[in-house]
Formats: C-alpha cells, structure tokens, sequence
C-alpha cells in the first residue's frame, strides 16, 4: 500500500511538457510581423501517428498545449552590386595613354543598370540624339508635327551625322537652353549644353545618357510612342561607315546607335563615344560608353567597343544574369 507521503509527492511532481508538434500534420498561420522584419507563425498540432517534434527548448505550449507562437527569421535575397561587378568586367579593357572611359548599361528586361567611371565628357555627335528629342518634346507641347524640313534635317543629322543639319535644329530648339529646359523633363541632371553654336561640346555623363536612351527606348517616357518610334527608326538606319560602336556588343544585326567623334583643337586628342540599344541572347540592353584623351580615332573606337562589350557582360555574359 502506497504511503501518504509518496501520495503527496507523486501529486506535486509537474506533468511532461509534450512537444509542439508532436504529429506528421501541423497547420500553420502567420500571425504578425515586428517591426524588425521577424516574422511570428502559429502551429496547431493535430492527433495522428508518427510524432515529430521540431519545438525547440524555448517554446512554449499554451493551457491546452495545442498551440505556440514563436520567431521565424526572415529569408532575405542575396544583393548584387552591378556597379562593382561592371567595375570588374573593365578590367579588361585596355585604356592607353591619356584616355579616359566611362560606361553605363542597362538591361531592358530587368530595368537593373550598372556605370562605370564618372566625370563629364563632351558629347561630340552623340548630343544630335538629344536635339532631335528635345525637338520631338517641343513639338508635341506645341501639339504640332515636324515640318517636312525639320524631317528632312533629323534624317540628314540622325543617319548620316550631317552637322549642318544638327546645327539648323540647334537653333530651331532654342541652342542650350532649350536642350537643358527638355532634358530637366527627361530626368537629366549632369548634361549642360555647350555654349552658343558649340553642340558638340556640350557636356554629359554615360549615367545621363542612360537616361536619354530610355527616353527614346523605355516604355516610361516624356515622348510619346509615335515620337519614340521616330527616333529609333532613325537610330537603326546608320550609315554603313559609322556602324561602329555600341553595335559591337550585339549578337547580330539588331541595334540601333548614335556615334560622335571629335578631334581636339587644343590636344590633337580624341572624344570618341558611343550610345544605343543592342540584342544580345534575346535581350535588350541600352549601352552608353563615353571616352576622350585617345590619341587616334581608331584606338579611341577600339576602346569604347571593348568597354560595351564589357558593360554588356555585366548581364548578359558567362553564368551572370540581372537580379
């Protein structure tokens, strides 16, 4: 017979603690998030065969021992620094001399970009993308069409990179000012119009002319789709002689570009640059690669077509993908 006192001791003794989930079948509900991202769920274990307990030491069952609360961490995606992995891609760009090289890409598809070097650059021939667009912008708050002149001028300075023609629109759109008045629109912040006649020295960076062709390529633009089209239309008829460039980075014939070229008067150096959109695997990039200080226009097209390749690597090359 069992004695009074090891009655009271076995009532007093505490009762096993069971398992949160101590079944193979568990609900699970999300029941709030701190501030800190943690993230709380609830579990309610349901009677069955084959218990599995996955409590930890720390939780704590309620009166019923049906339910608990306790701490998830949140899973969090990895973060890829494009401008890092760009930075890297041109190491292997030989830049010789006392050229300097600057390189911005974006993936059309990702809306992710990347840039590479900073400081202005002038634009040489590449700004006669920007005349056009300022035209096309002027024209459409005017709610007017381009005269058959200012047609004929855009093919002339677009294709065939005519400076007379540049200059003529130059002046239509009101020289630096109207440009720098379109380009706040745009979104443009380090691209400054040249002074007076000079377009071809007006200043601008490859993260501005990124910009610029998203502009004329993106969906989220200030011109519309027909002014788009225009542009673009214009931009994939280049002349065979110019179709360097940007276009050395495509996998094929399907690109579209603006180049600009300038020797220095007051170095015998060159500005050589280059911007546009190529395909590349079935996705499209806008590509905008900005050098000066080359000692010939050969060396300088030679460097800014290996920096687009380079810049197009960033998402397009070996194992590398936009995220």
């Amino acid at each position: 017979m069992e004695s009074s006192r090891a009655r009271r001791s076995r009532r007093a003794r505490p009762s096993r603690t069971r398992p949160l989930l101590y079944t193979a079948l568990a609900t699970v509900a999300v029941v709030g998030v701190t501030a800190a991202g943690t993230v709380y769920v609830k579990a309610r274990a349901h009677s069955g065969a084959g218990a599995v307990s996955s409590a930890s030491p720390t939780d704590s069952p309620s009166a019923d021992g049906e339910e608990s609360v306790r701490p998830v961490k949140p899973v969090t995606e990895p973060t890829v620094d494009h401008d890092a992995r760009l930075a890297e891609a041109m190491k292997s760009v030989t830049v010789a001399g006392r050229a300097k090289v600057s390189a911005a890409v974006l993936d059309l598809d990702s809306g992710v970009s990347a840039v590479y070097g900073d400081g202005a650059f002038d634009t040489a021939s590449i700004v006669k993308v920007d005349i056009l667009a300022t035209l096309l912008l002027q024209a459409q708050d005017a709610d007017r069409r381009l005269t058959a002149t200012e047609k004929s001028y855009a093919t002339k300075m677009i294709e065939n990179s005519d400076n007379t023609a540049a200059s003529a629109l130059w002046d239509v759109i009101g020289r630096a000012g109207g440009l720098n008045a379109a380009n706040k629109t745009f979104g443009l912040t380090g691209t400054q119009g040249g002074d007076g006649a000079l377009w071809g020295l007006t200043q601008t960076t490859a993260a501005d002319q990124l910009t610029l062709l998203q502009q004329v390529f993106g969906d989220d633009s200030k011109l519309s789709e027909a002014s788009r089209s225009y542009v673009r239309g214009l931009m994939g008829e280049i002349e065979a002689d110019q179709q360097w460039g940007v276009s050395a980075a495509a996998d094929g014939s399907r690109w579209a570009l603006k180049n600009g070229w300038l020797a220095r008067s007051t170095t015998g150096l060159w500005d050589i640059n280059s911007i546009g959109r190529v395909t590349v695997g079935g996705h499209a990039y806008l590509v905008a690669v900005l050098s000066n200080g080359n000692a010939t226009q050969a060396k300088g097209i030679s460097l800014v077509e290996s920096a687009a390749k380079a810049a197009v690597s960033v998402f397009a090359g070996d194992g590398s993908s936009a995220s």
